[in-house]
């Protein structure tokens, strides 16, 4: 869950890697090292430096000189934030530097050997044991030491390598971590991420895995481990550079949820089909037919993604009439699950990337399911390793703490329960009720943005609060699940989320004032049971905040929220509470864009 980024050309390269590496700083941040040379260098040089990267840039020399580097930001899986655990990592000569997002699970295996063998550790990390393979191999080329030493390992690996006997080229290699590579002119980039690389330029290649890479200032080819060439035609990505600056927002988290407008309207944009009062979804690969045959449709995520599939799994159990359900991908893979041949897939991640939710689609694949891709990232690799699917089109997300992606999957989940439906025995007339809730969408969204100072307040209310209590019925409780999230994510106060039916079997025992309770409170059916809930409460003395349609007398504070649809409810039941996250965390001074522990893309288990 680290940052990589490489460069080779004629232009000075210090400058381009530090550029890189603050463009990626979301997906990993407690140290950070680089590392260059040219074809008149005499070996490497390397700086690293534990914080952030404006830490390591404070420690890089005015004369840095090179045109070929690789730089690496750094979130710890093994061993602790530390300069000398900092990536890249050199091998005893210091001819050899590698940077590595991944885990290498036999590590401790080759670790012993190489110690055996009189090999000195510097670090606590598994990345070092790379570079002693590397440099220990007997082959020639730097592509087959590179090979081999990959063969060796178990694990997942993103890696780029230098070695200062061979200056005019960067090897890459992949498994399981994300490694693009970015082609100018007579001048090549490599990153894990194509925010490193847009700003250069809009020409991509993405490695899939078991794919190695080497590059040269004016030229480069692709390979299998095994060593067959691969043919790897560059495309172009839609987001530009200035897609990631803040536009004025003082941090990443408050654009991104003022762009939530912008970006549903963005991934409605040409799909609706007002005449059969349907959608089109031209990426599924799924025609009629085989959609009236799925008896079941299995929803996996992580973290936002899995509760934006649980809300997903509700809309197309309404609106399909299909029997769905979400489970998180990080479990689904580990218990050995029934595939049944009749149940329709879906794996949803914000990157593309996420290892365990990767893993689970592998692992669908093998055994013969259909499997369909909710993904932001054209190109990922779940969007390459799925039958299908559908781009939710939100733009770059920085921001380590998800918003916009998690409304537009929500979305695209109406969009595919609205297909789905409509190929079944959705009505013509309630086909086009949902279309026009989804065109109602952005315009609602924009009126939550202008209660954001009576929010402010609020939050600055609940800052004290050391723990507070999420409740939902039915399509209210994913709600809950992903607002506690964002609250705990965020600013760090402890945060739980129940169902509100359940409060009577456990969790009134929590209730008191010091507690306070968000509740969930559609206009819906269960209205009335949510009162009663909210009664429960009251009763016990507990303070509420209720995210309703229309003002709940039991509750200390009611946030308003636009009547849409009742299936598509939940898409705006959650913003109000995206901006009670970001503004109780300003209040209480966190690092908002940046949460400690966390990173944005997890690739690894």
């Amino acid at each position: 869950m680290c940052g990589i980024v490489g460069y080779i050309g004629r232009r000075e390269v210090a400058p381009l890697l530090l550029e890189g590496l603050q463009r990626l700083e979301y997906r990993g941040y407690d140290s950070a090292g680089i590392a260059v040379t040219s074809p008149k260098a005499a070996g490497l040089k390397m700086v690293k430096a534990k914080g952030r990267v404006r830490d390591l840039e404070a420690k890089v020399p005015a004369r840095f000189k090179g045109t070929t580097g690789i730089a690496h930001t750094r979130w710890a899986t093994h061993g602790a934030p530390s300069d000398v655990n900092a990536h890249p990592h050199l091998d005893a000569t210091g001819k050899v530097a590698v940077v590595h997002n991944g885990i290498i699970d036999n590590a401790s295996d080759l670790r012993r050997k190489l110690e055996a063998d009189g090999v000195v550790f510097l670090s606590e990390t598994d990345t070092e044991v790379l570079t002693h393979l590397i440099a220990r191999s007997t082959a020639e080329k730097l592509e087959d030491k590179v090979r081999e030493t990959v063969r060796l390992i178990e694990g997942t690996y993103g890696i780029a390598v230098l070695h200062a006997d061979f200056p005019d080229r960067i090897v890459v290699a992949r498994n399981g971590s994300p490694v693009v590579l970015g082609i100018g002119e007579k001048e090549m980039f490599v990153a894990s991420d194509i925010a490193a690389l847009v700003a250069h330029t809009r020409q991509i290649v993405t490695l899939d895995d078991g794919e190695m890479a080497t590059l040269k200032a004016d030229d480069f080819r692709t390979y299998t481990t095994e060593g067959t060439r691969t043919t790897s035609e560059p495309t172009t990505v839609e987001w530009e550079a200035a897609s990631y600056d803040m536009g004025g927002h003082d941090t990443y988290m408050h654009k991104e949820i003022h762009e939530q407008a912008e970006a549903v309207d963005r991934v409605l944009r040409g799909r609706i089909d007002d005449r059969f009062s349907t959608v089109h979804l031209g990426g599924l690969n799924l025609d009629a037919r085989e959609a009236r045959r799925i008896r079941r449709v299995k929803i996996l995520g992580c973290g936002t993604s899995y509760h934006a599939g649980m809300i997903g799994a509700q809309m197309i159990e309404e609106l399909a009439r299909i029997p769905a359900d979400a489970e998180p991908a990080s479990e689904f893979r580990y218990r050995n699950a029934v595939v049944d041949p009749d149940t329709l897939y879906v794996a949803v991640s914000q990157s593309g990337e996420t290892y365990d939710v990767l893993a689970a689609v592998q692992e669908l694949k093998r055994k013969g399911a259909r499997v369909l891709g909710v993904v932001n990232v054209v190109g990922s690799a779940i969007a390459r390793e799925a039958d299908g699917g559908v781009y939710v089109h939100a733009g770059p997300e920085v921001c380590v703490v998800s918003t916009k992606c998690f409304t537009n999957t929500t979305v695209a989940f109406a969009l595919l329960a609205l297909h789905l439906g409509r190929t079944r025995d959705l009505s013509v007339r309630d086909g086009k009720r949902i279309i026009e809730g989804l065109r109602r969408l952005p315009g609602q969204i924009a009126e939550i943005m202008k209660q954001e100072e009576e929010i402010k307040e609020l939050a600055l209310r609940y800052a004290e609060a050391r723990s507070m209590l999420f409740i939902g019925r039915v399509r209210g409780y994913p709600v809950a699940r992903e607002a506690s999230l964002k609250l705990k994510e965020v600013s760090y106060i402890h945060a739980e989320a129940y169902p509100a039916s359940e409060l009577k079997h456990g969790p009134l025992a929590l209730i008191e004032p010091a507690l306070p309770t968000v509740a969930i409170v559609p206009d819906d059916d269960l209205l009335e049971k949510n009162r009663a809930a909210m009664e429960e409460i009251k009763a016990r003395s507990g303070q509420i905040l209720a995210v309703a349609h229309q003002l709940q007398e039991k509750a200390d504070h009611t946030l308003l929220v636009p009547k849409n649809e009742d299936e598509l409810d939940p898409i705006l039941m959650g913003i109000p509470l995206q901006l009670l996250a970001y503004h109780t965390a300003l209040a209480l001074g966190r690092d908002i864009d940046k949460p400690r522990n966390l990173a944005k893309s997890v690739t690894v288990e």
